[in-house]
């Protein structure tokens, strides 16, 4: 069924029980991953607030979670420069951090997350996205765990907005074209 949101059409495209399913098989890899650690979850917002959530309910170790705030989008288009708005209020010195996206698609904003993070001298860093683009992705920075390859086209709906609507669909809708 197709869904409006302000003025561009979407079409159902990744189901809320397919998004669950991922993200309990990706925190299962997490925990394998960190053999015992104790990870620091870090949500990018605004998008990444249901990832985290989700993730972290289905995560069977120890955690701590906090987020940052970057911003690089206007409307449908990725503006090419990322601000932080919020910044990291929890010490990551020599923990292991998980820096959870919504969705990755030039990876702008992880060349300034990484930047911010060096500062802070953590023992590991991993990313971890519910969405990547392939095609429009054009860093070397390394994606532990992807939930989702996707097309390069515009999607709305859990935590991923169009001009701040449409974050609070439980299911995930790609533009109609």
């Amino acid at each position: 069924m197709e869904i409006q949101v302000l003025d561009k059409t979407f079409v159902p495209f990744i189901s809320e029980k397919q998004i669950q399913e991922r993200l309990g098989e990706i925190a299962n890899e997490i925990l394998r991953d960190m053999n015992g650690e104790i990870p620091i979850f870090i949500g990018v917002l605004n998008g990444s607030f249901m990832v985290v959530s989700d993730l972290v309910k289905q995560y069977k170790g120890s955690c701590e979670m906090s987020f940052v705030k970057m911003a690089s989008y206007i409307g449908t288009q990725s503006s090419n420069q990322v601000n932080q708005l919020l910044g990291l209020d929890i010490d990551v010195t020599d923990r292991r951090v998980i820096i959870i996206e919504d969705i990755v698609d030039t990876g702008n904003t992880l060349v300034a997350l990484k930047k911010l993070f060096e500062q802070q001298r953590p023992k590991e860093v991993r990313i971890c996205t519910l969405c990547l683009k392939p095609e429009a992705y054009t860093k070397d920075i390394k994606l532990d765990y992807v939930a989702f390859e996707i097309e390069n086209k515009f999607i709305v709906g859990y935590g991923m907005d169009y001009d701040k609507h449409g974050r609070n669909i439980p299911e995930i809708y790609q533009i109609k074209e």
